[in-house]
C-alpha cells in the first residue's frame, strides 16, 4: 500500500513537532524510567530525555528499510511488503505514544504506564502476529530457528502457530491494564511463552519431517 511509507514519515515529523512545541514548557529533568507501581524512579536531563526517542524512531525506521536490501533472501520481502511496512508504521506510532507519555509527565500530567504500556505492547504483539502470518523466509524477519530456516513447510507451520500465539499474547497484555502493579507480568510472561513454544514446535516439526523422509540406500 503506497500510503504506508508517507504515513511513517508523517509520524516522524509529528513526533518532532510535538517535542519541539512542548520543549520550552518542560522542566530541566524528565522521567526516564518507571517502577512496577507506575511511579517514576529515574530521571534524565531534558535535552537527551526528549531527543532520545525521536532519534531512535529515525534510526529504527532507517534500519528497517535497509534490512530487506541486504538480506540474501530479499526477494521474499515482496510477498509480504505491505505487512512489513505496516509494522514499521505501528512501531513508529508505538514510540510516538511513549514520547507523548514522557512529555505529559514533564508537563505535570502523570499518566500511569501501567495503563498505557499494556495497551501499547498488546497492540504491537497483535500486529506482530499479523506480520508472522504472512512472513516468508528471511534472515531478519520472523521466527528464525535452524529448523524453520532449513525447511519451508516447517517455516509455514511455525509461523501459523506463532501468529496465533503472539495475537493471544497481545490480547493477554491488554488485560494487564486491570492488573495494577502486576501489569508488566501480563506483557512479559505471554510473549516469552509464545517465543519458547514456537522454538520447540519448530524443532519437533522438523524432526517429524525428517522421520517421514525415505531412507537413502
Amino acid at each position: 500500500m503506497k500510503w504506508i511509507r508517507p504515513a511513517i514519515v508523517l509520524i516522524i515529523v509529528l513526533t518532532g513537532a510535538i517535542t519541539f512545541a512542548a520543549y520550552p514548557a518542560i522542566p530541566d529533568l524528565v522521567p526516564s524510567h518507571w517502577n512496577a507501581a507506575g511511579e517514576v524512579d529515574g530521571m534524565m536531563p531534558k535535552m537527551p530525555g526528549l531527543i532520545l526517542l525521536p532519534l531512535l524512531m529515525i534510526g529504527f525506521t532507517a534500519l528497517f528499510i535497509v534490512l530487506p536490501r541486504i538480506d540474501p533472501l530479499r526477494d521474499n520481502y515482496r510477498k509480504f511488503q505491505d505487512y512489513y511496512d505496516g509494522f514499521i508504521l505501528v512501531f513508529a506510532i508505538f514510540l510516538l505514544a511513549i514520547q507523548i507519555q514522557i512529555i505529559l509527565w514533564g508537563l505535570g500530567i502523570p499518566v500511569s504506564p501501567n495503563r498505557v504500556f499494556p495497551v501499547l505492547m498488546g497492540l504491537l504483539f497483535i500486529y506482530l502476529g499479523f506480520l508472522l502470518a504472512h512472513a516468508e523466509p528471511s534472515w531478519f524477519v520472523g521466527i528464525r530457528t535452524p529448523w524453520t530456516m532449513s525447511s519451508y513447510p516447517v517455516w509455514k507451520k511455525t509461523h501459523r502457530l506463532g501468529a496465533k500465539l503472539f495475537m493471544l499474547a497481545g490480547a493477554i497484555s491488554l488485560v494487564g491494564v486491570l492488573a495494577g502493579t502486576f501489569a508488566f507480568l501480563f506483557i512479559i510472561v505471554p510473549v516469552i511463552a509464545a517465543s519458547l513454544i514456537t522454538v520447540v514446535y519448530s524443532f519437533l516439526e522438523f524432526r517429524k519431517e525428517q522421520v517421514k523422509e525415505p531412507k537413502r540406500a
